[in-house]
């Protein structure tokens, strides 16, 4: 009897383990770097591409030419931002780009918006709608910090036909608040979050000949809101 109690013991103590694990490995949105007791997500649109000569490109001289402007259209099953339902917000254009490759070899594009996009609140994923035209070059974004430092986040690759909304999760920032990608200082709670700064396109060696299309559509991000809309009114502002 002693035996079969201990034994239903530990039945459940695992089972509780893996529960655990399951919610901590979770990319559901709500469980990315959780770090406050209290959340506020939303999707919030970053910037749809509508704006002519707002984003720009390039590429290294050496490997070839790139042209980008906008075009009427997008992917027809793509849904709004809960928030912006009603609201008639243009979103008539998307971002093309055209690169014509010099060589085989190993290459980079990127576009870029002309001024570094913030994100409101702490961002647990960042979204974008691409048509790759299936090659198998890898698309990555490109941000800062809240400290203004680099990083590039792997999206996916570009191996598929149509459109396609990649996402990536946001890493959460060490518990010393110095390592990994910042987005809070917990001194100052009206300083928070990242931002964007441009779209990389990794290319294929083998397939770095000819002319290569690319279009981008909607860049979204679901972010926390939950400390900008609960700011100390009465708080100092180290304005002086």
């Amino acid at each position: 009897m002693k035996g079969l109690i201990i034994t239903a013991l530990l039945l459940c103590l695992s089972g509780f383990i893996f529960a655990q694990q399951n919610e901590v490995g979770s990319t559901n949105a709500e469980n990315i770097g959780v770090d406050a007791a209290q959340q506020l997500l939303k999707e919030v649109s970053v910037d749809k591409f509508e704006q002519n000569g707002y984003w720009r490109s390039a590429i290294p001289s050496d490997a070839g030419y790139i042209t980008s402007r906008l075009f009427g259209g997008g992917p027809s099953d793509k849904e709004p931002v809960p928030d912006e339902e009603g609201l008639n917000i243009p979103d008539n254009y998307v971002l093309g780009c055209r690169v014509d490759f010099l060589h085989r070899g190993h290459a980079s594009f990127t576009v870029y918006p002309v001024r570094p996009i913030p994100i409101e609140g702490i961002t647990k994923t960042i979204s974008v709608w691409v048509a790759g035209r299936n090659y198998n070059h890898e698309l990555k974004i490109l941000i800062e910090d809240y400290f203004g430092r680099p990083f590039e986040l792997y999206m996916g690759k570009l191996n598929y036909q149509g459109w396609k909304q990649l996402t990536v999760a946001i890493p959460p920032q060490a518990s010393d608040g110095r390592t990994g990608i910042v987005q809070r200082n917990y001194h100052y709670n009206n300083q928070l979050g990242i931002k964007v700064v441009g779209l990389k396109v990794d290319c294929d060696p083998a397939e770095t000949y000819g002319s290569y299309y690319v279009y981008f559509d909607d860049l979204r991000a679901v972010t926390d809101l939950f400390s900008e809309n609960n700011r100390d009114p009465d708080d100092m502002a180290d304005e002086w």
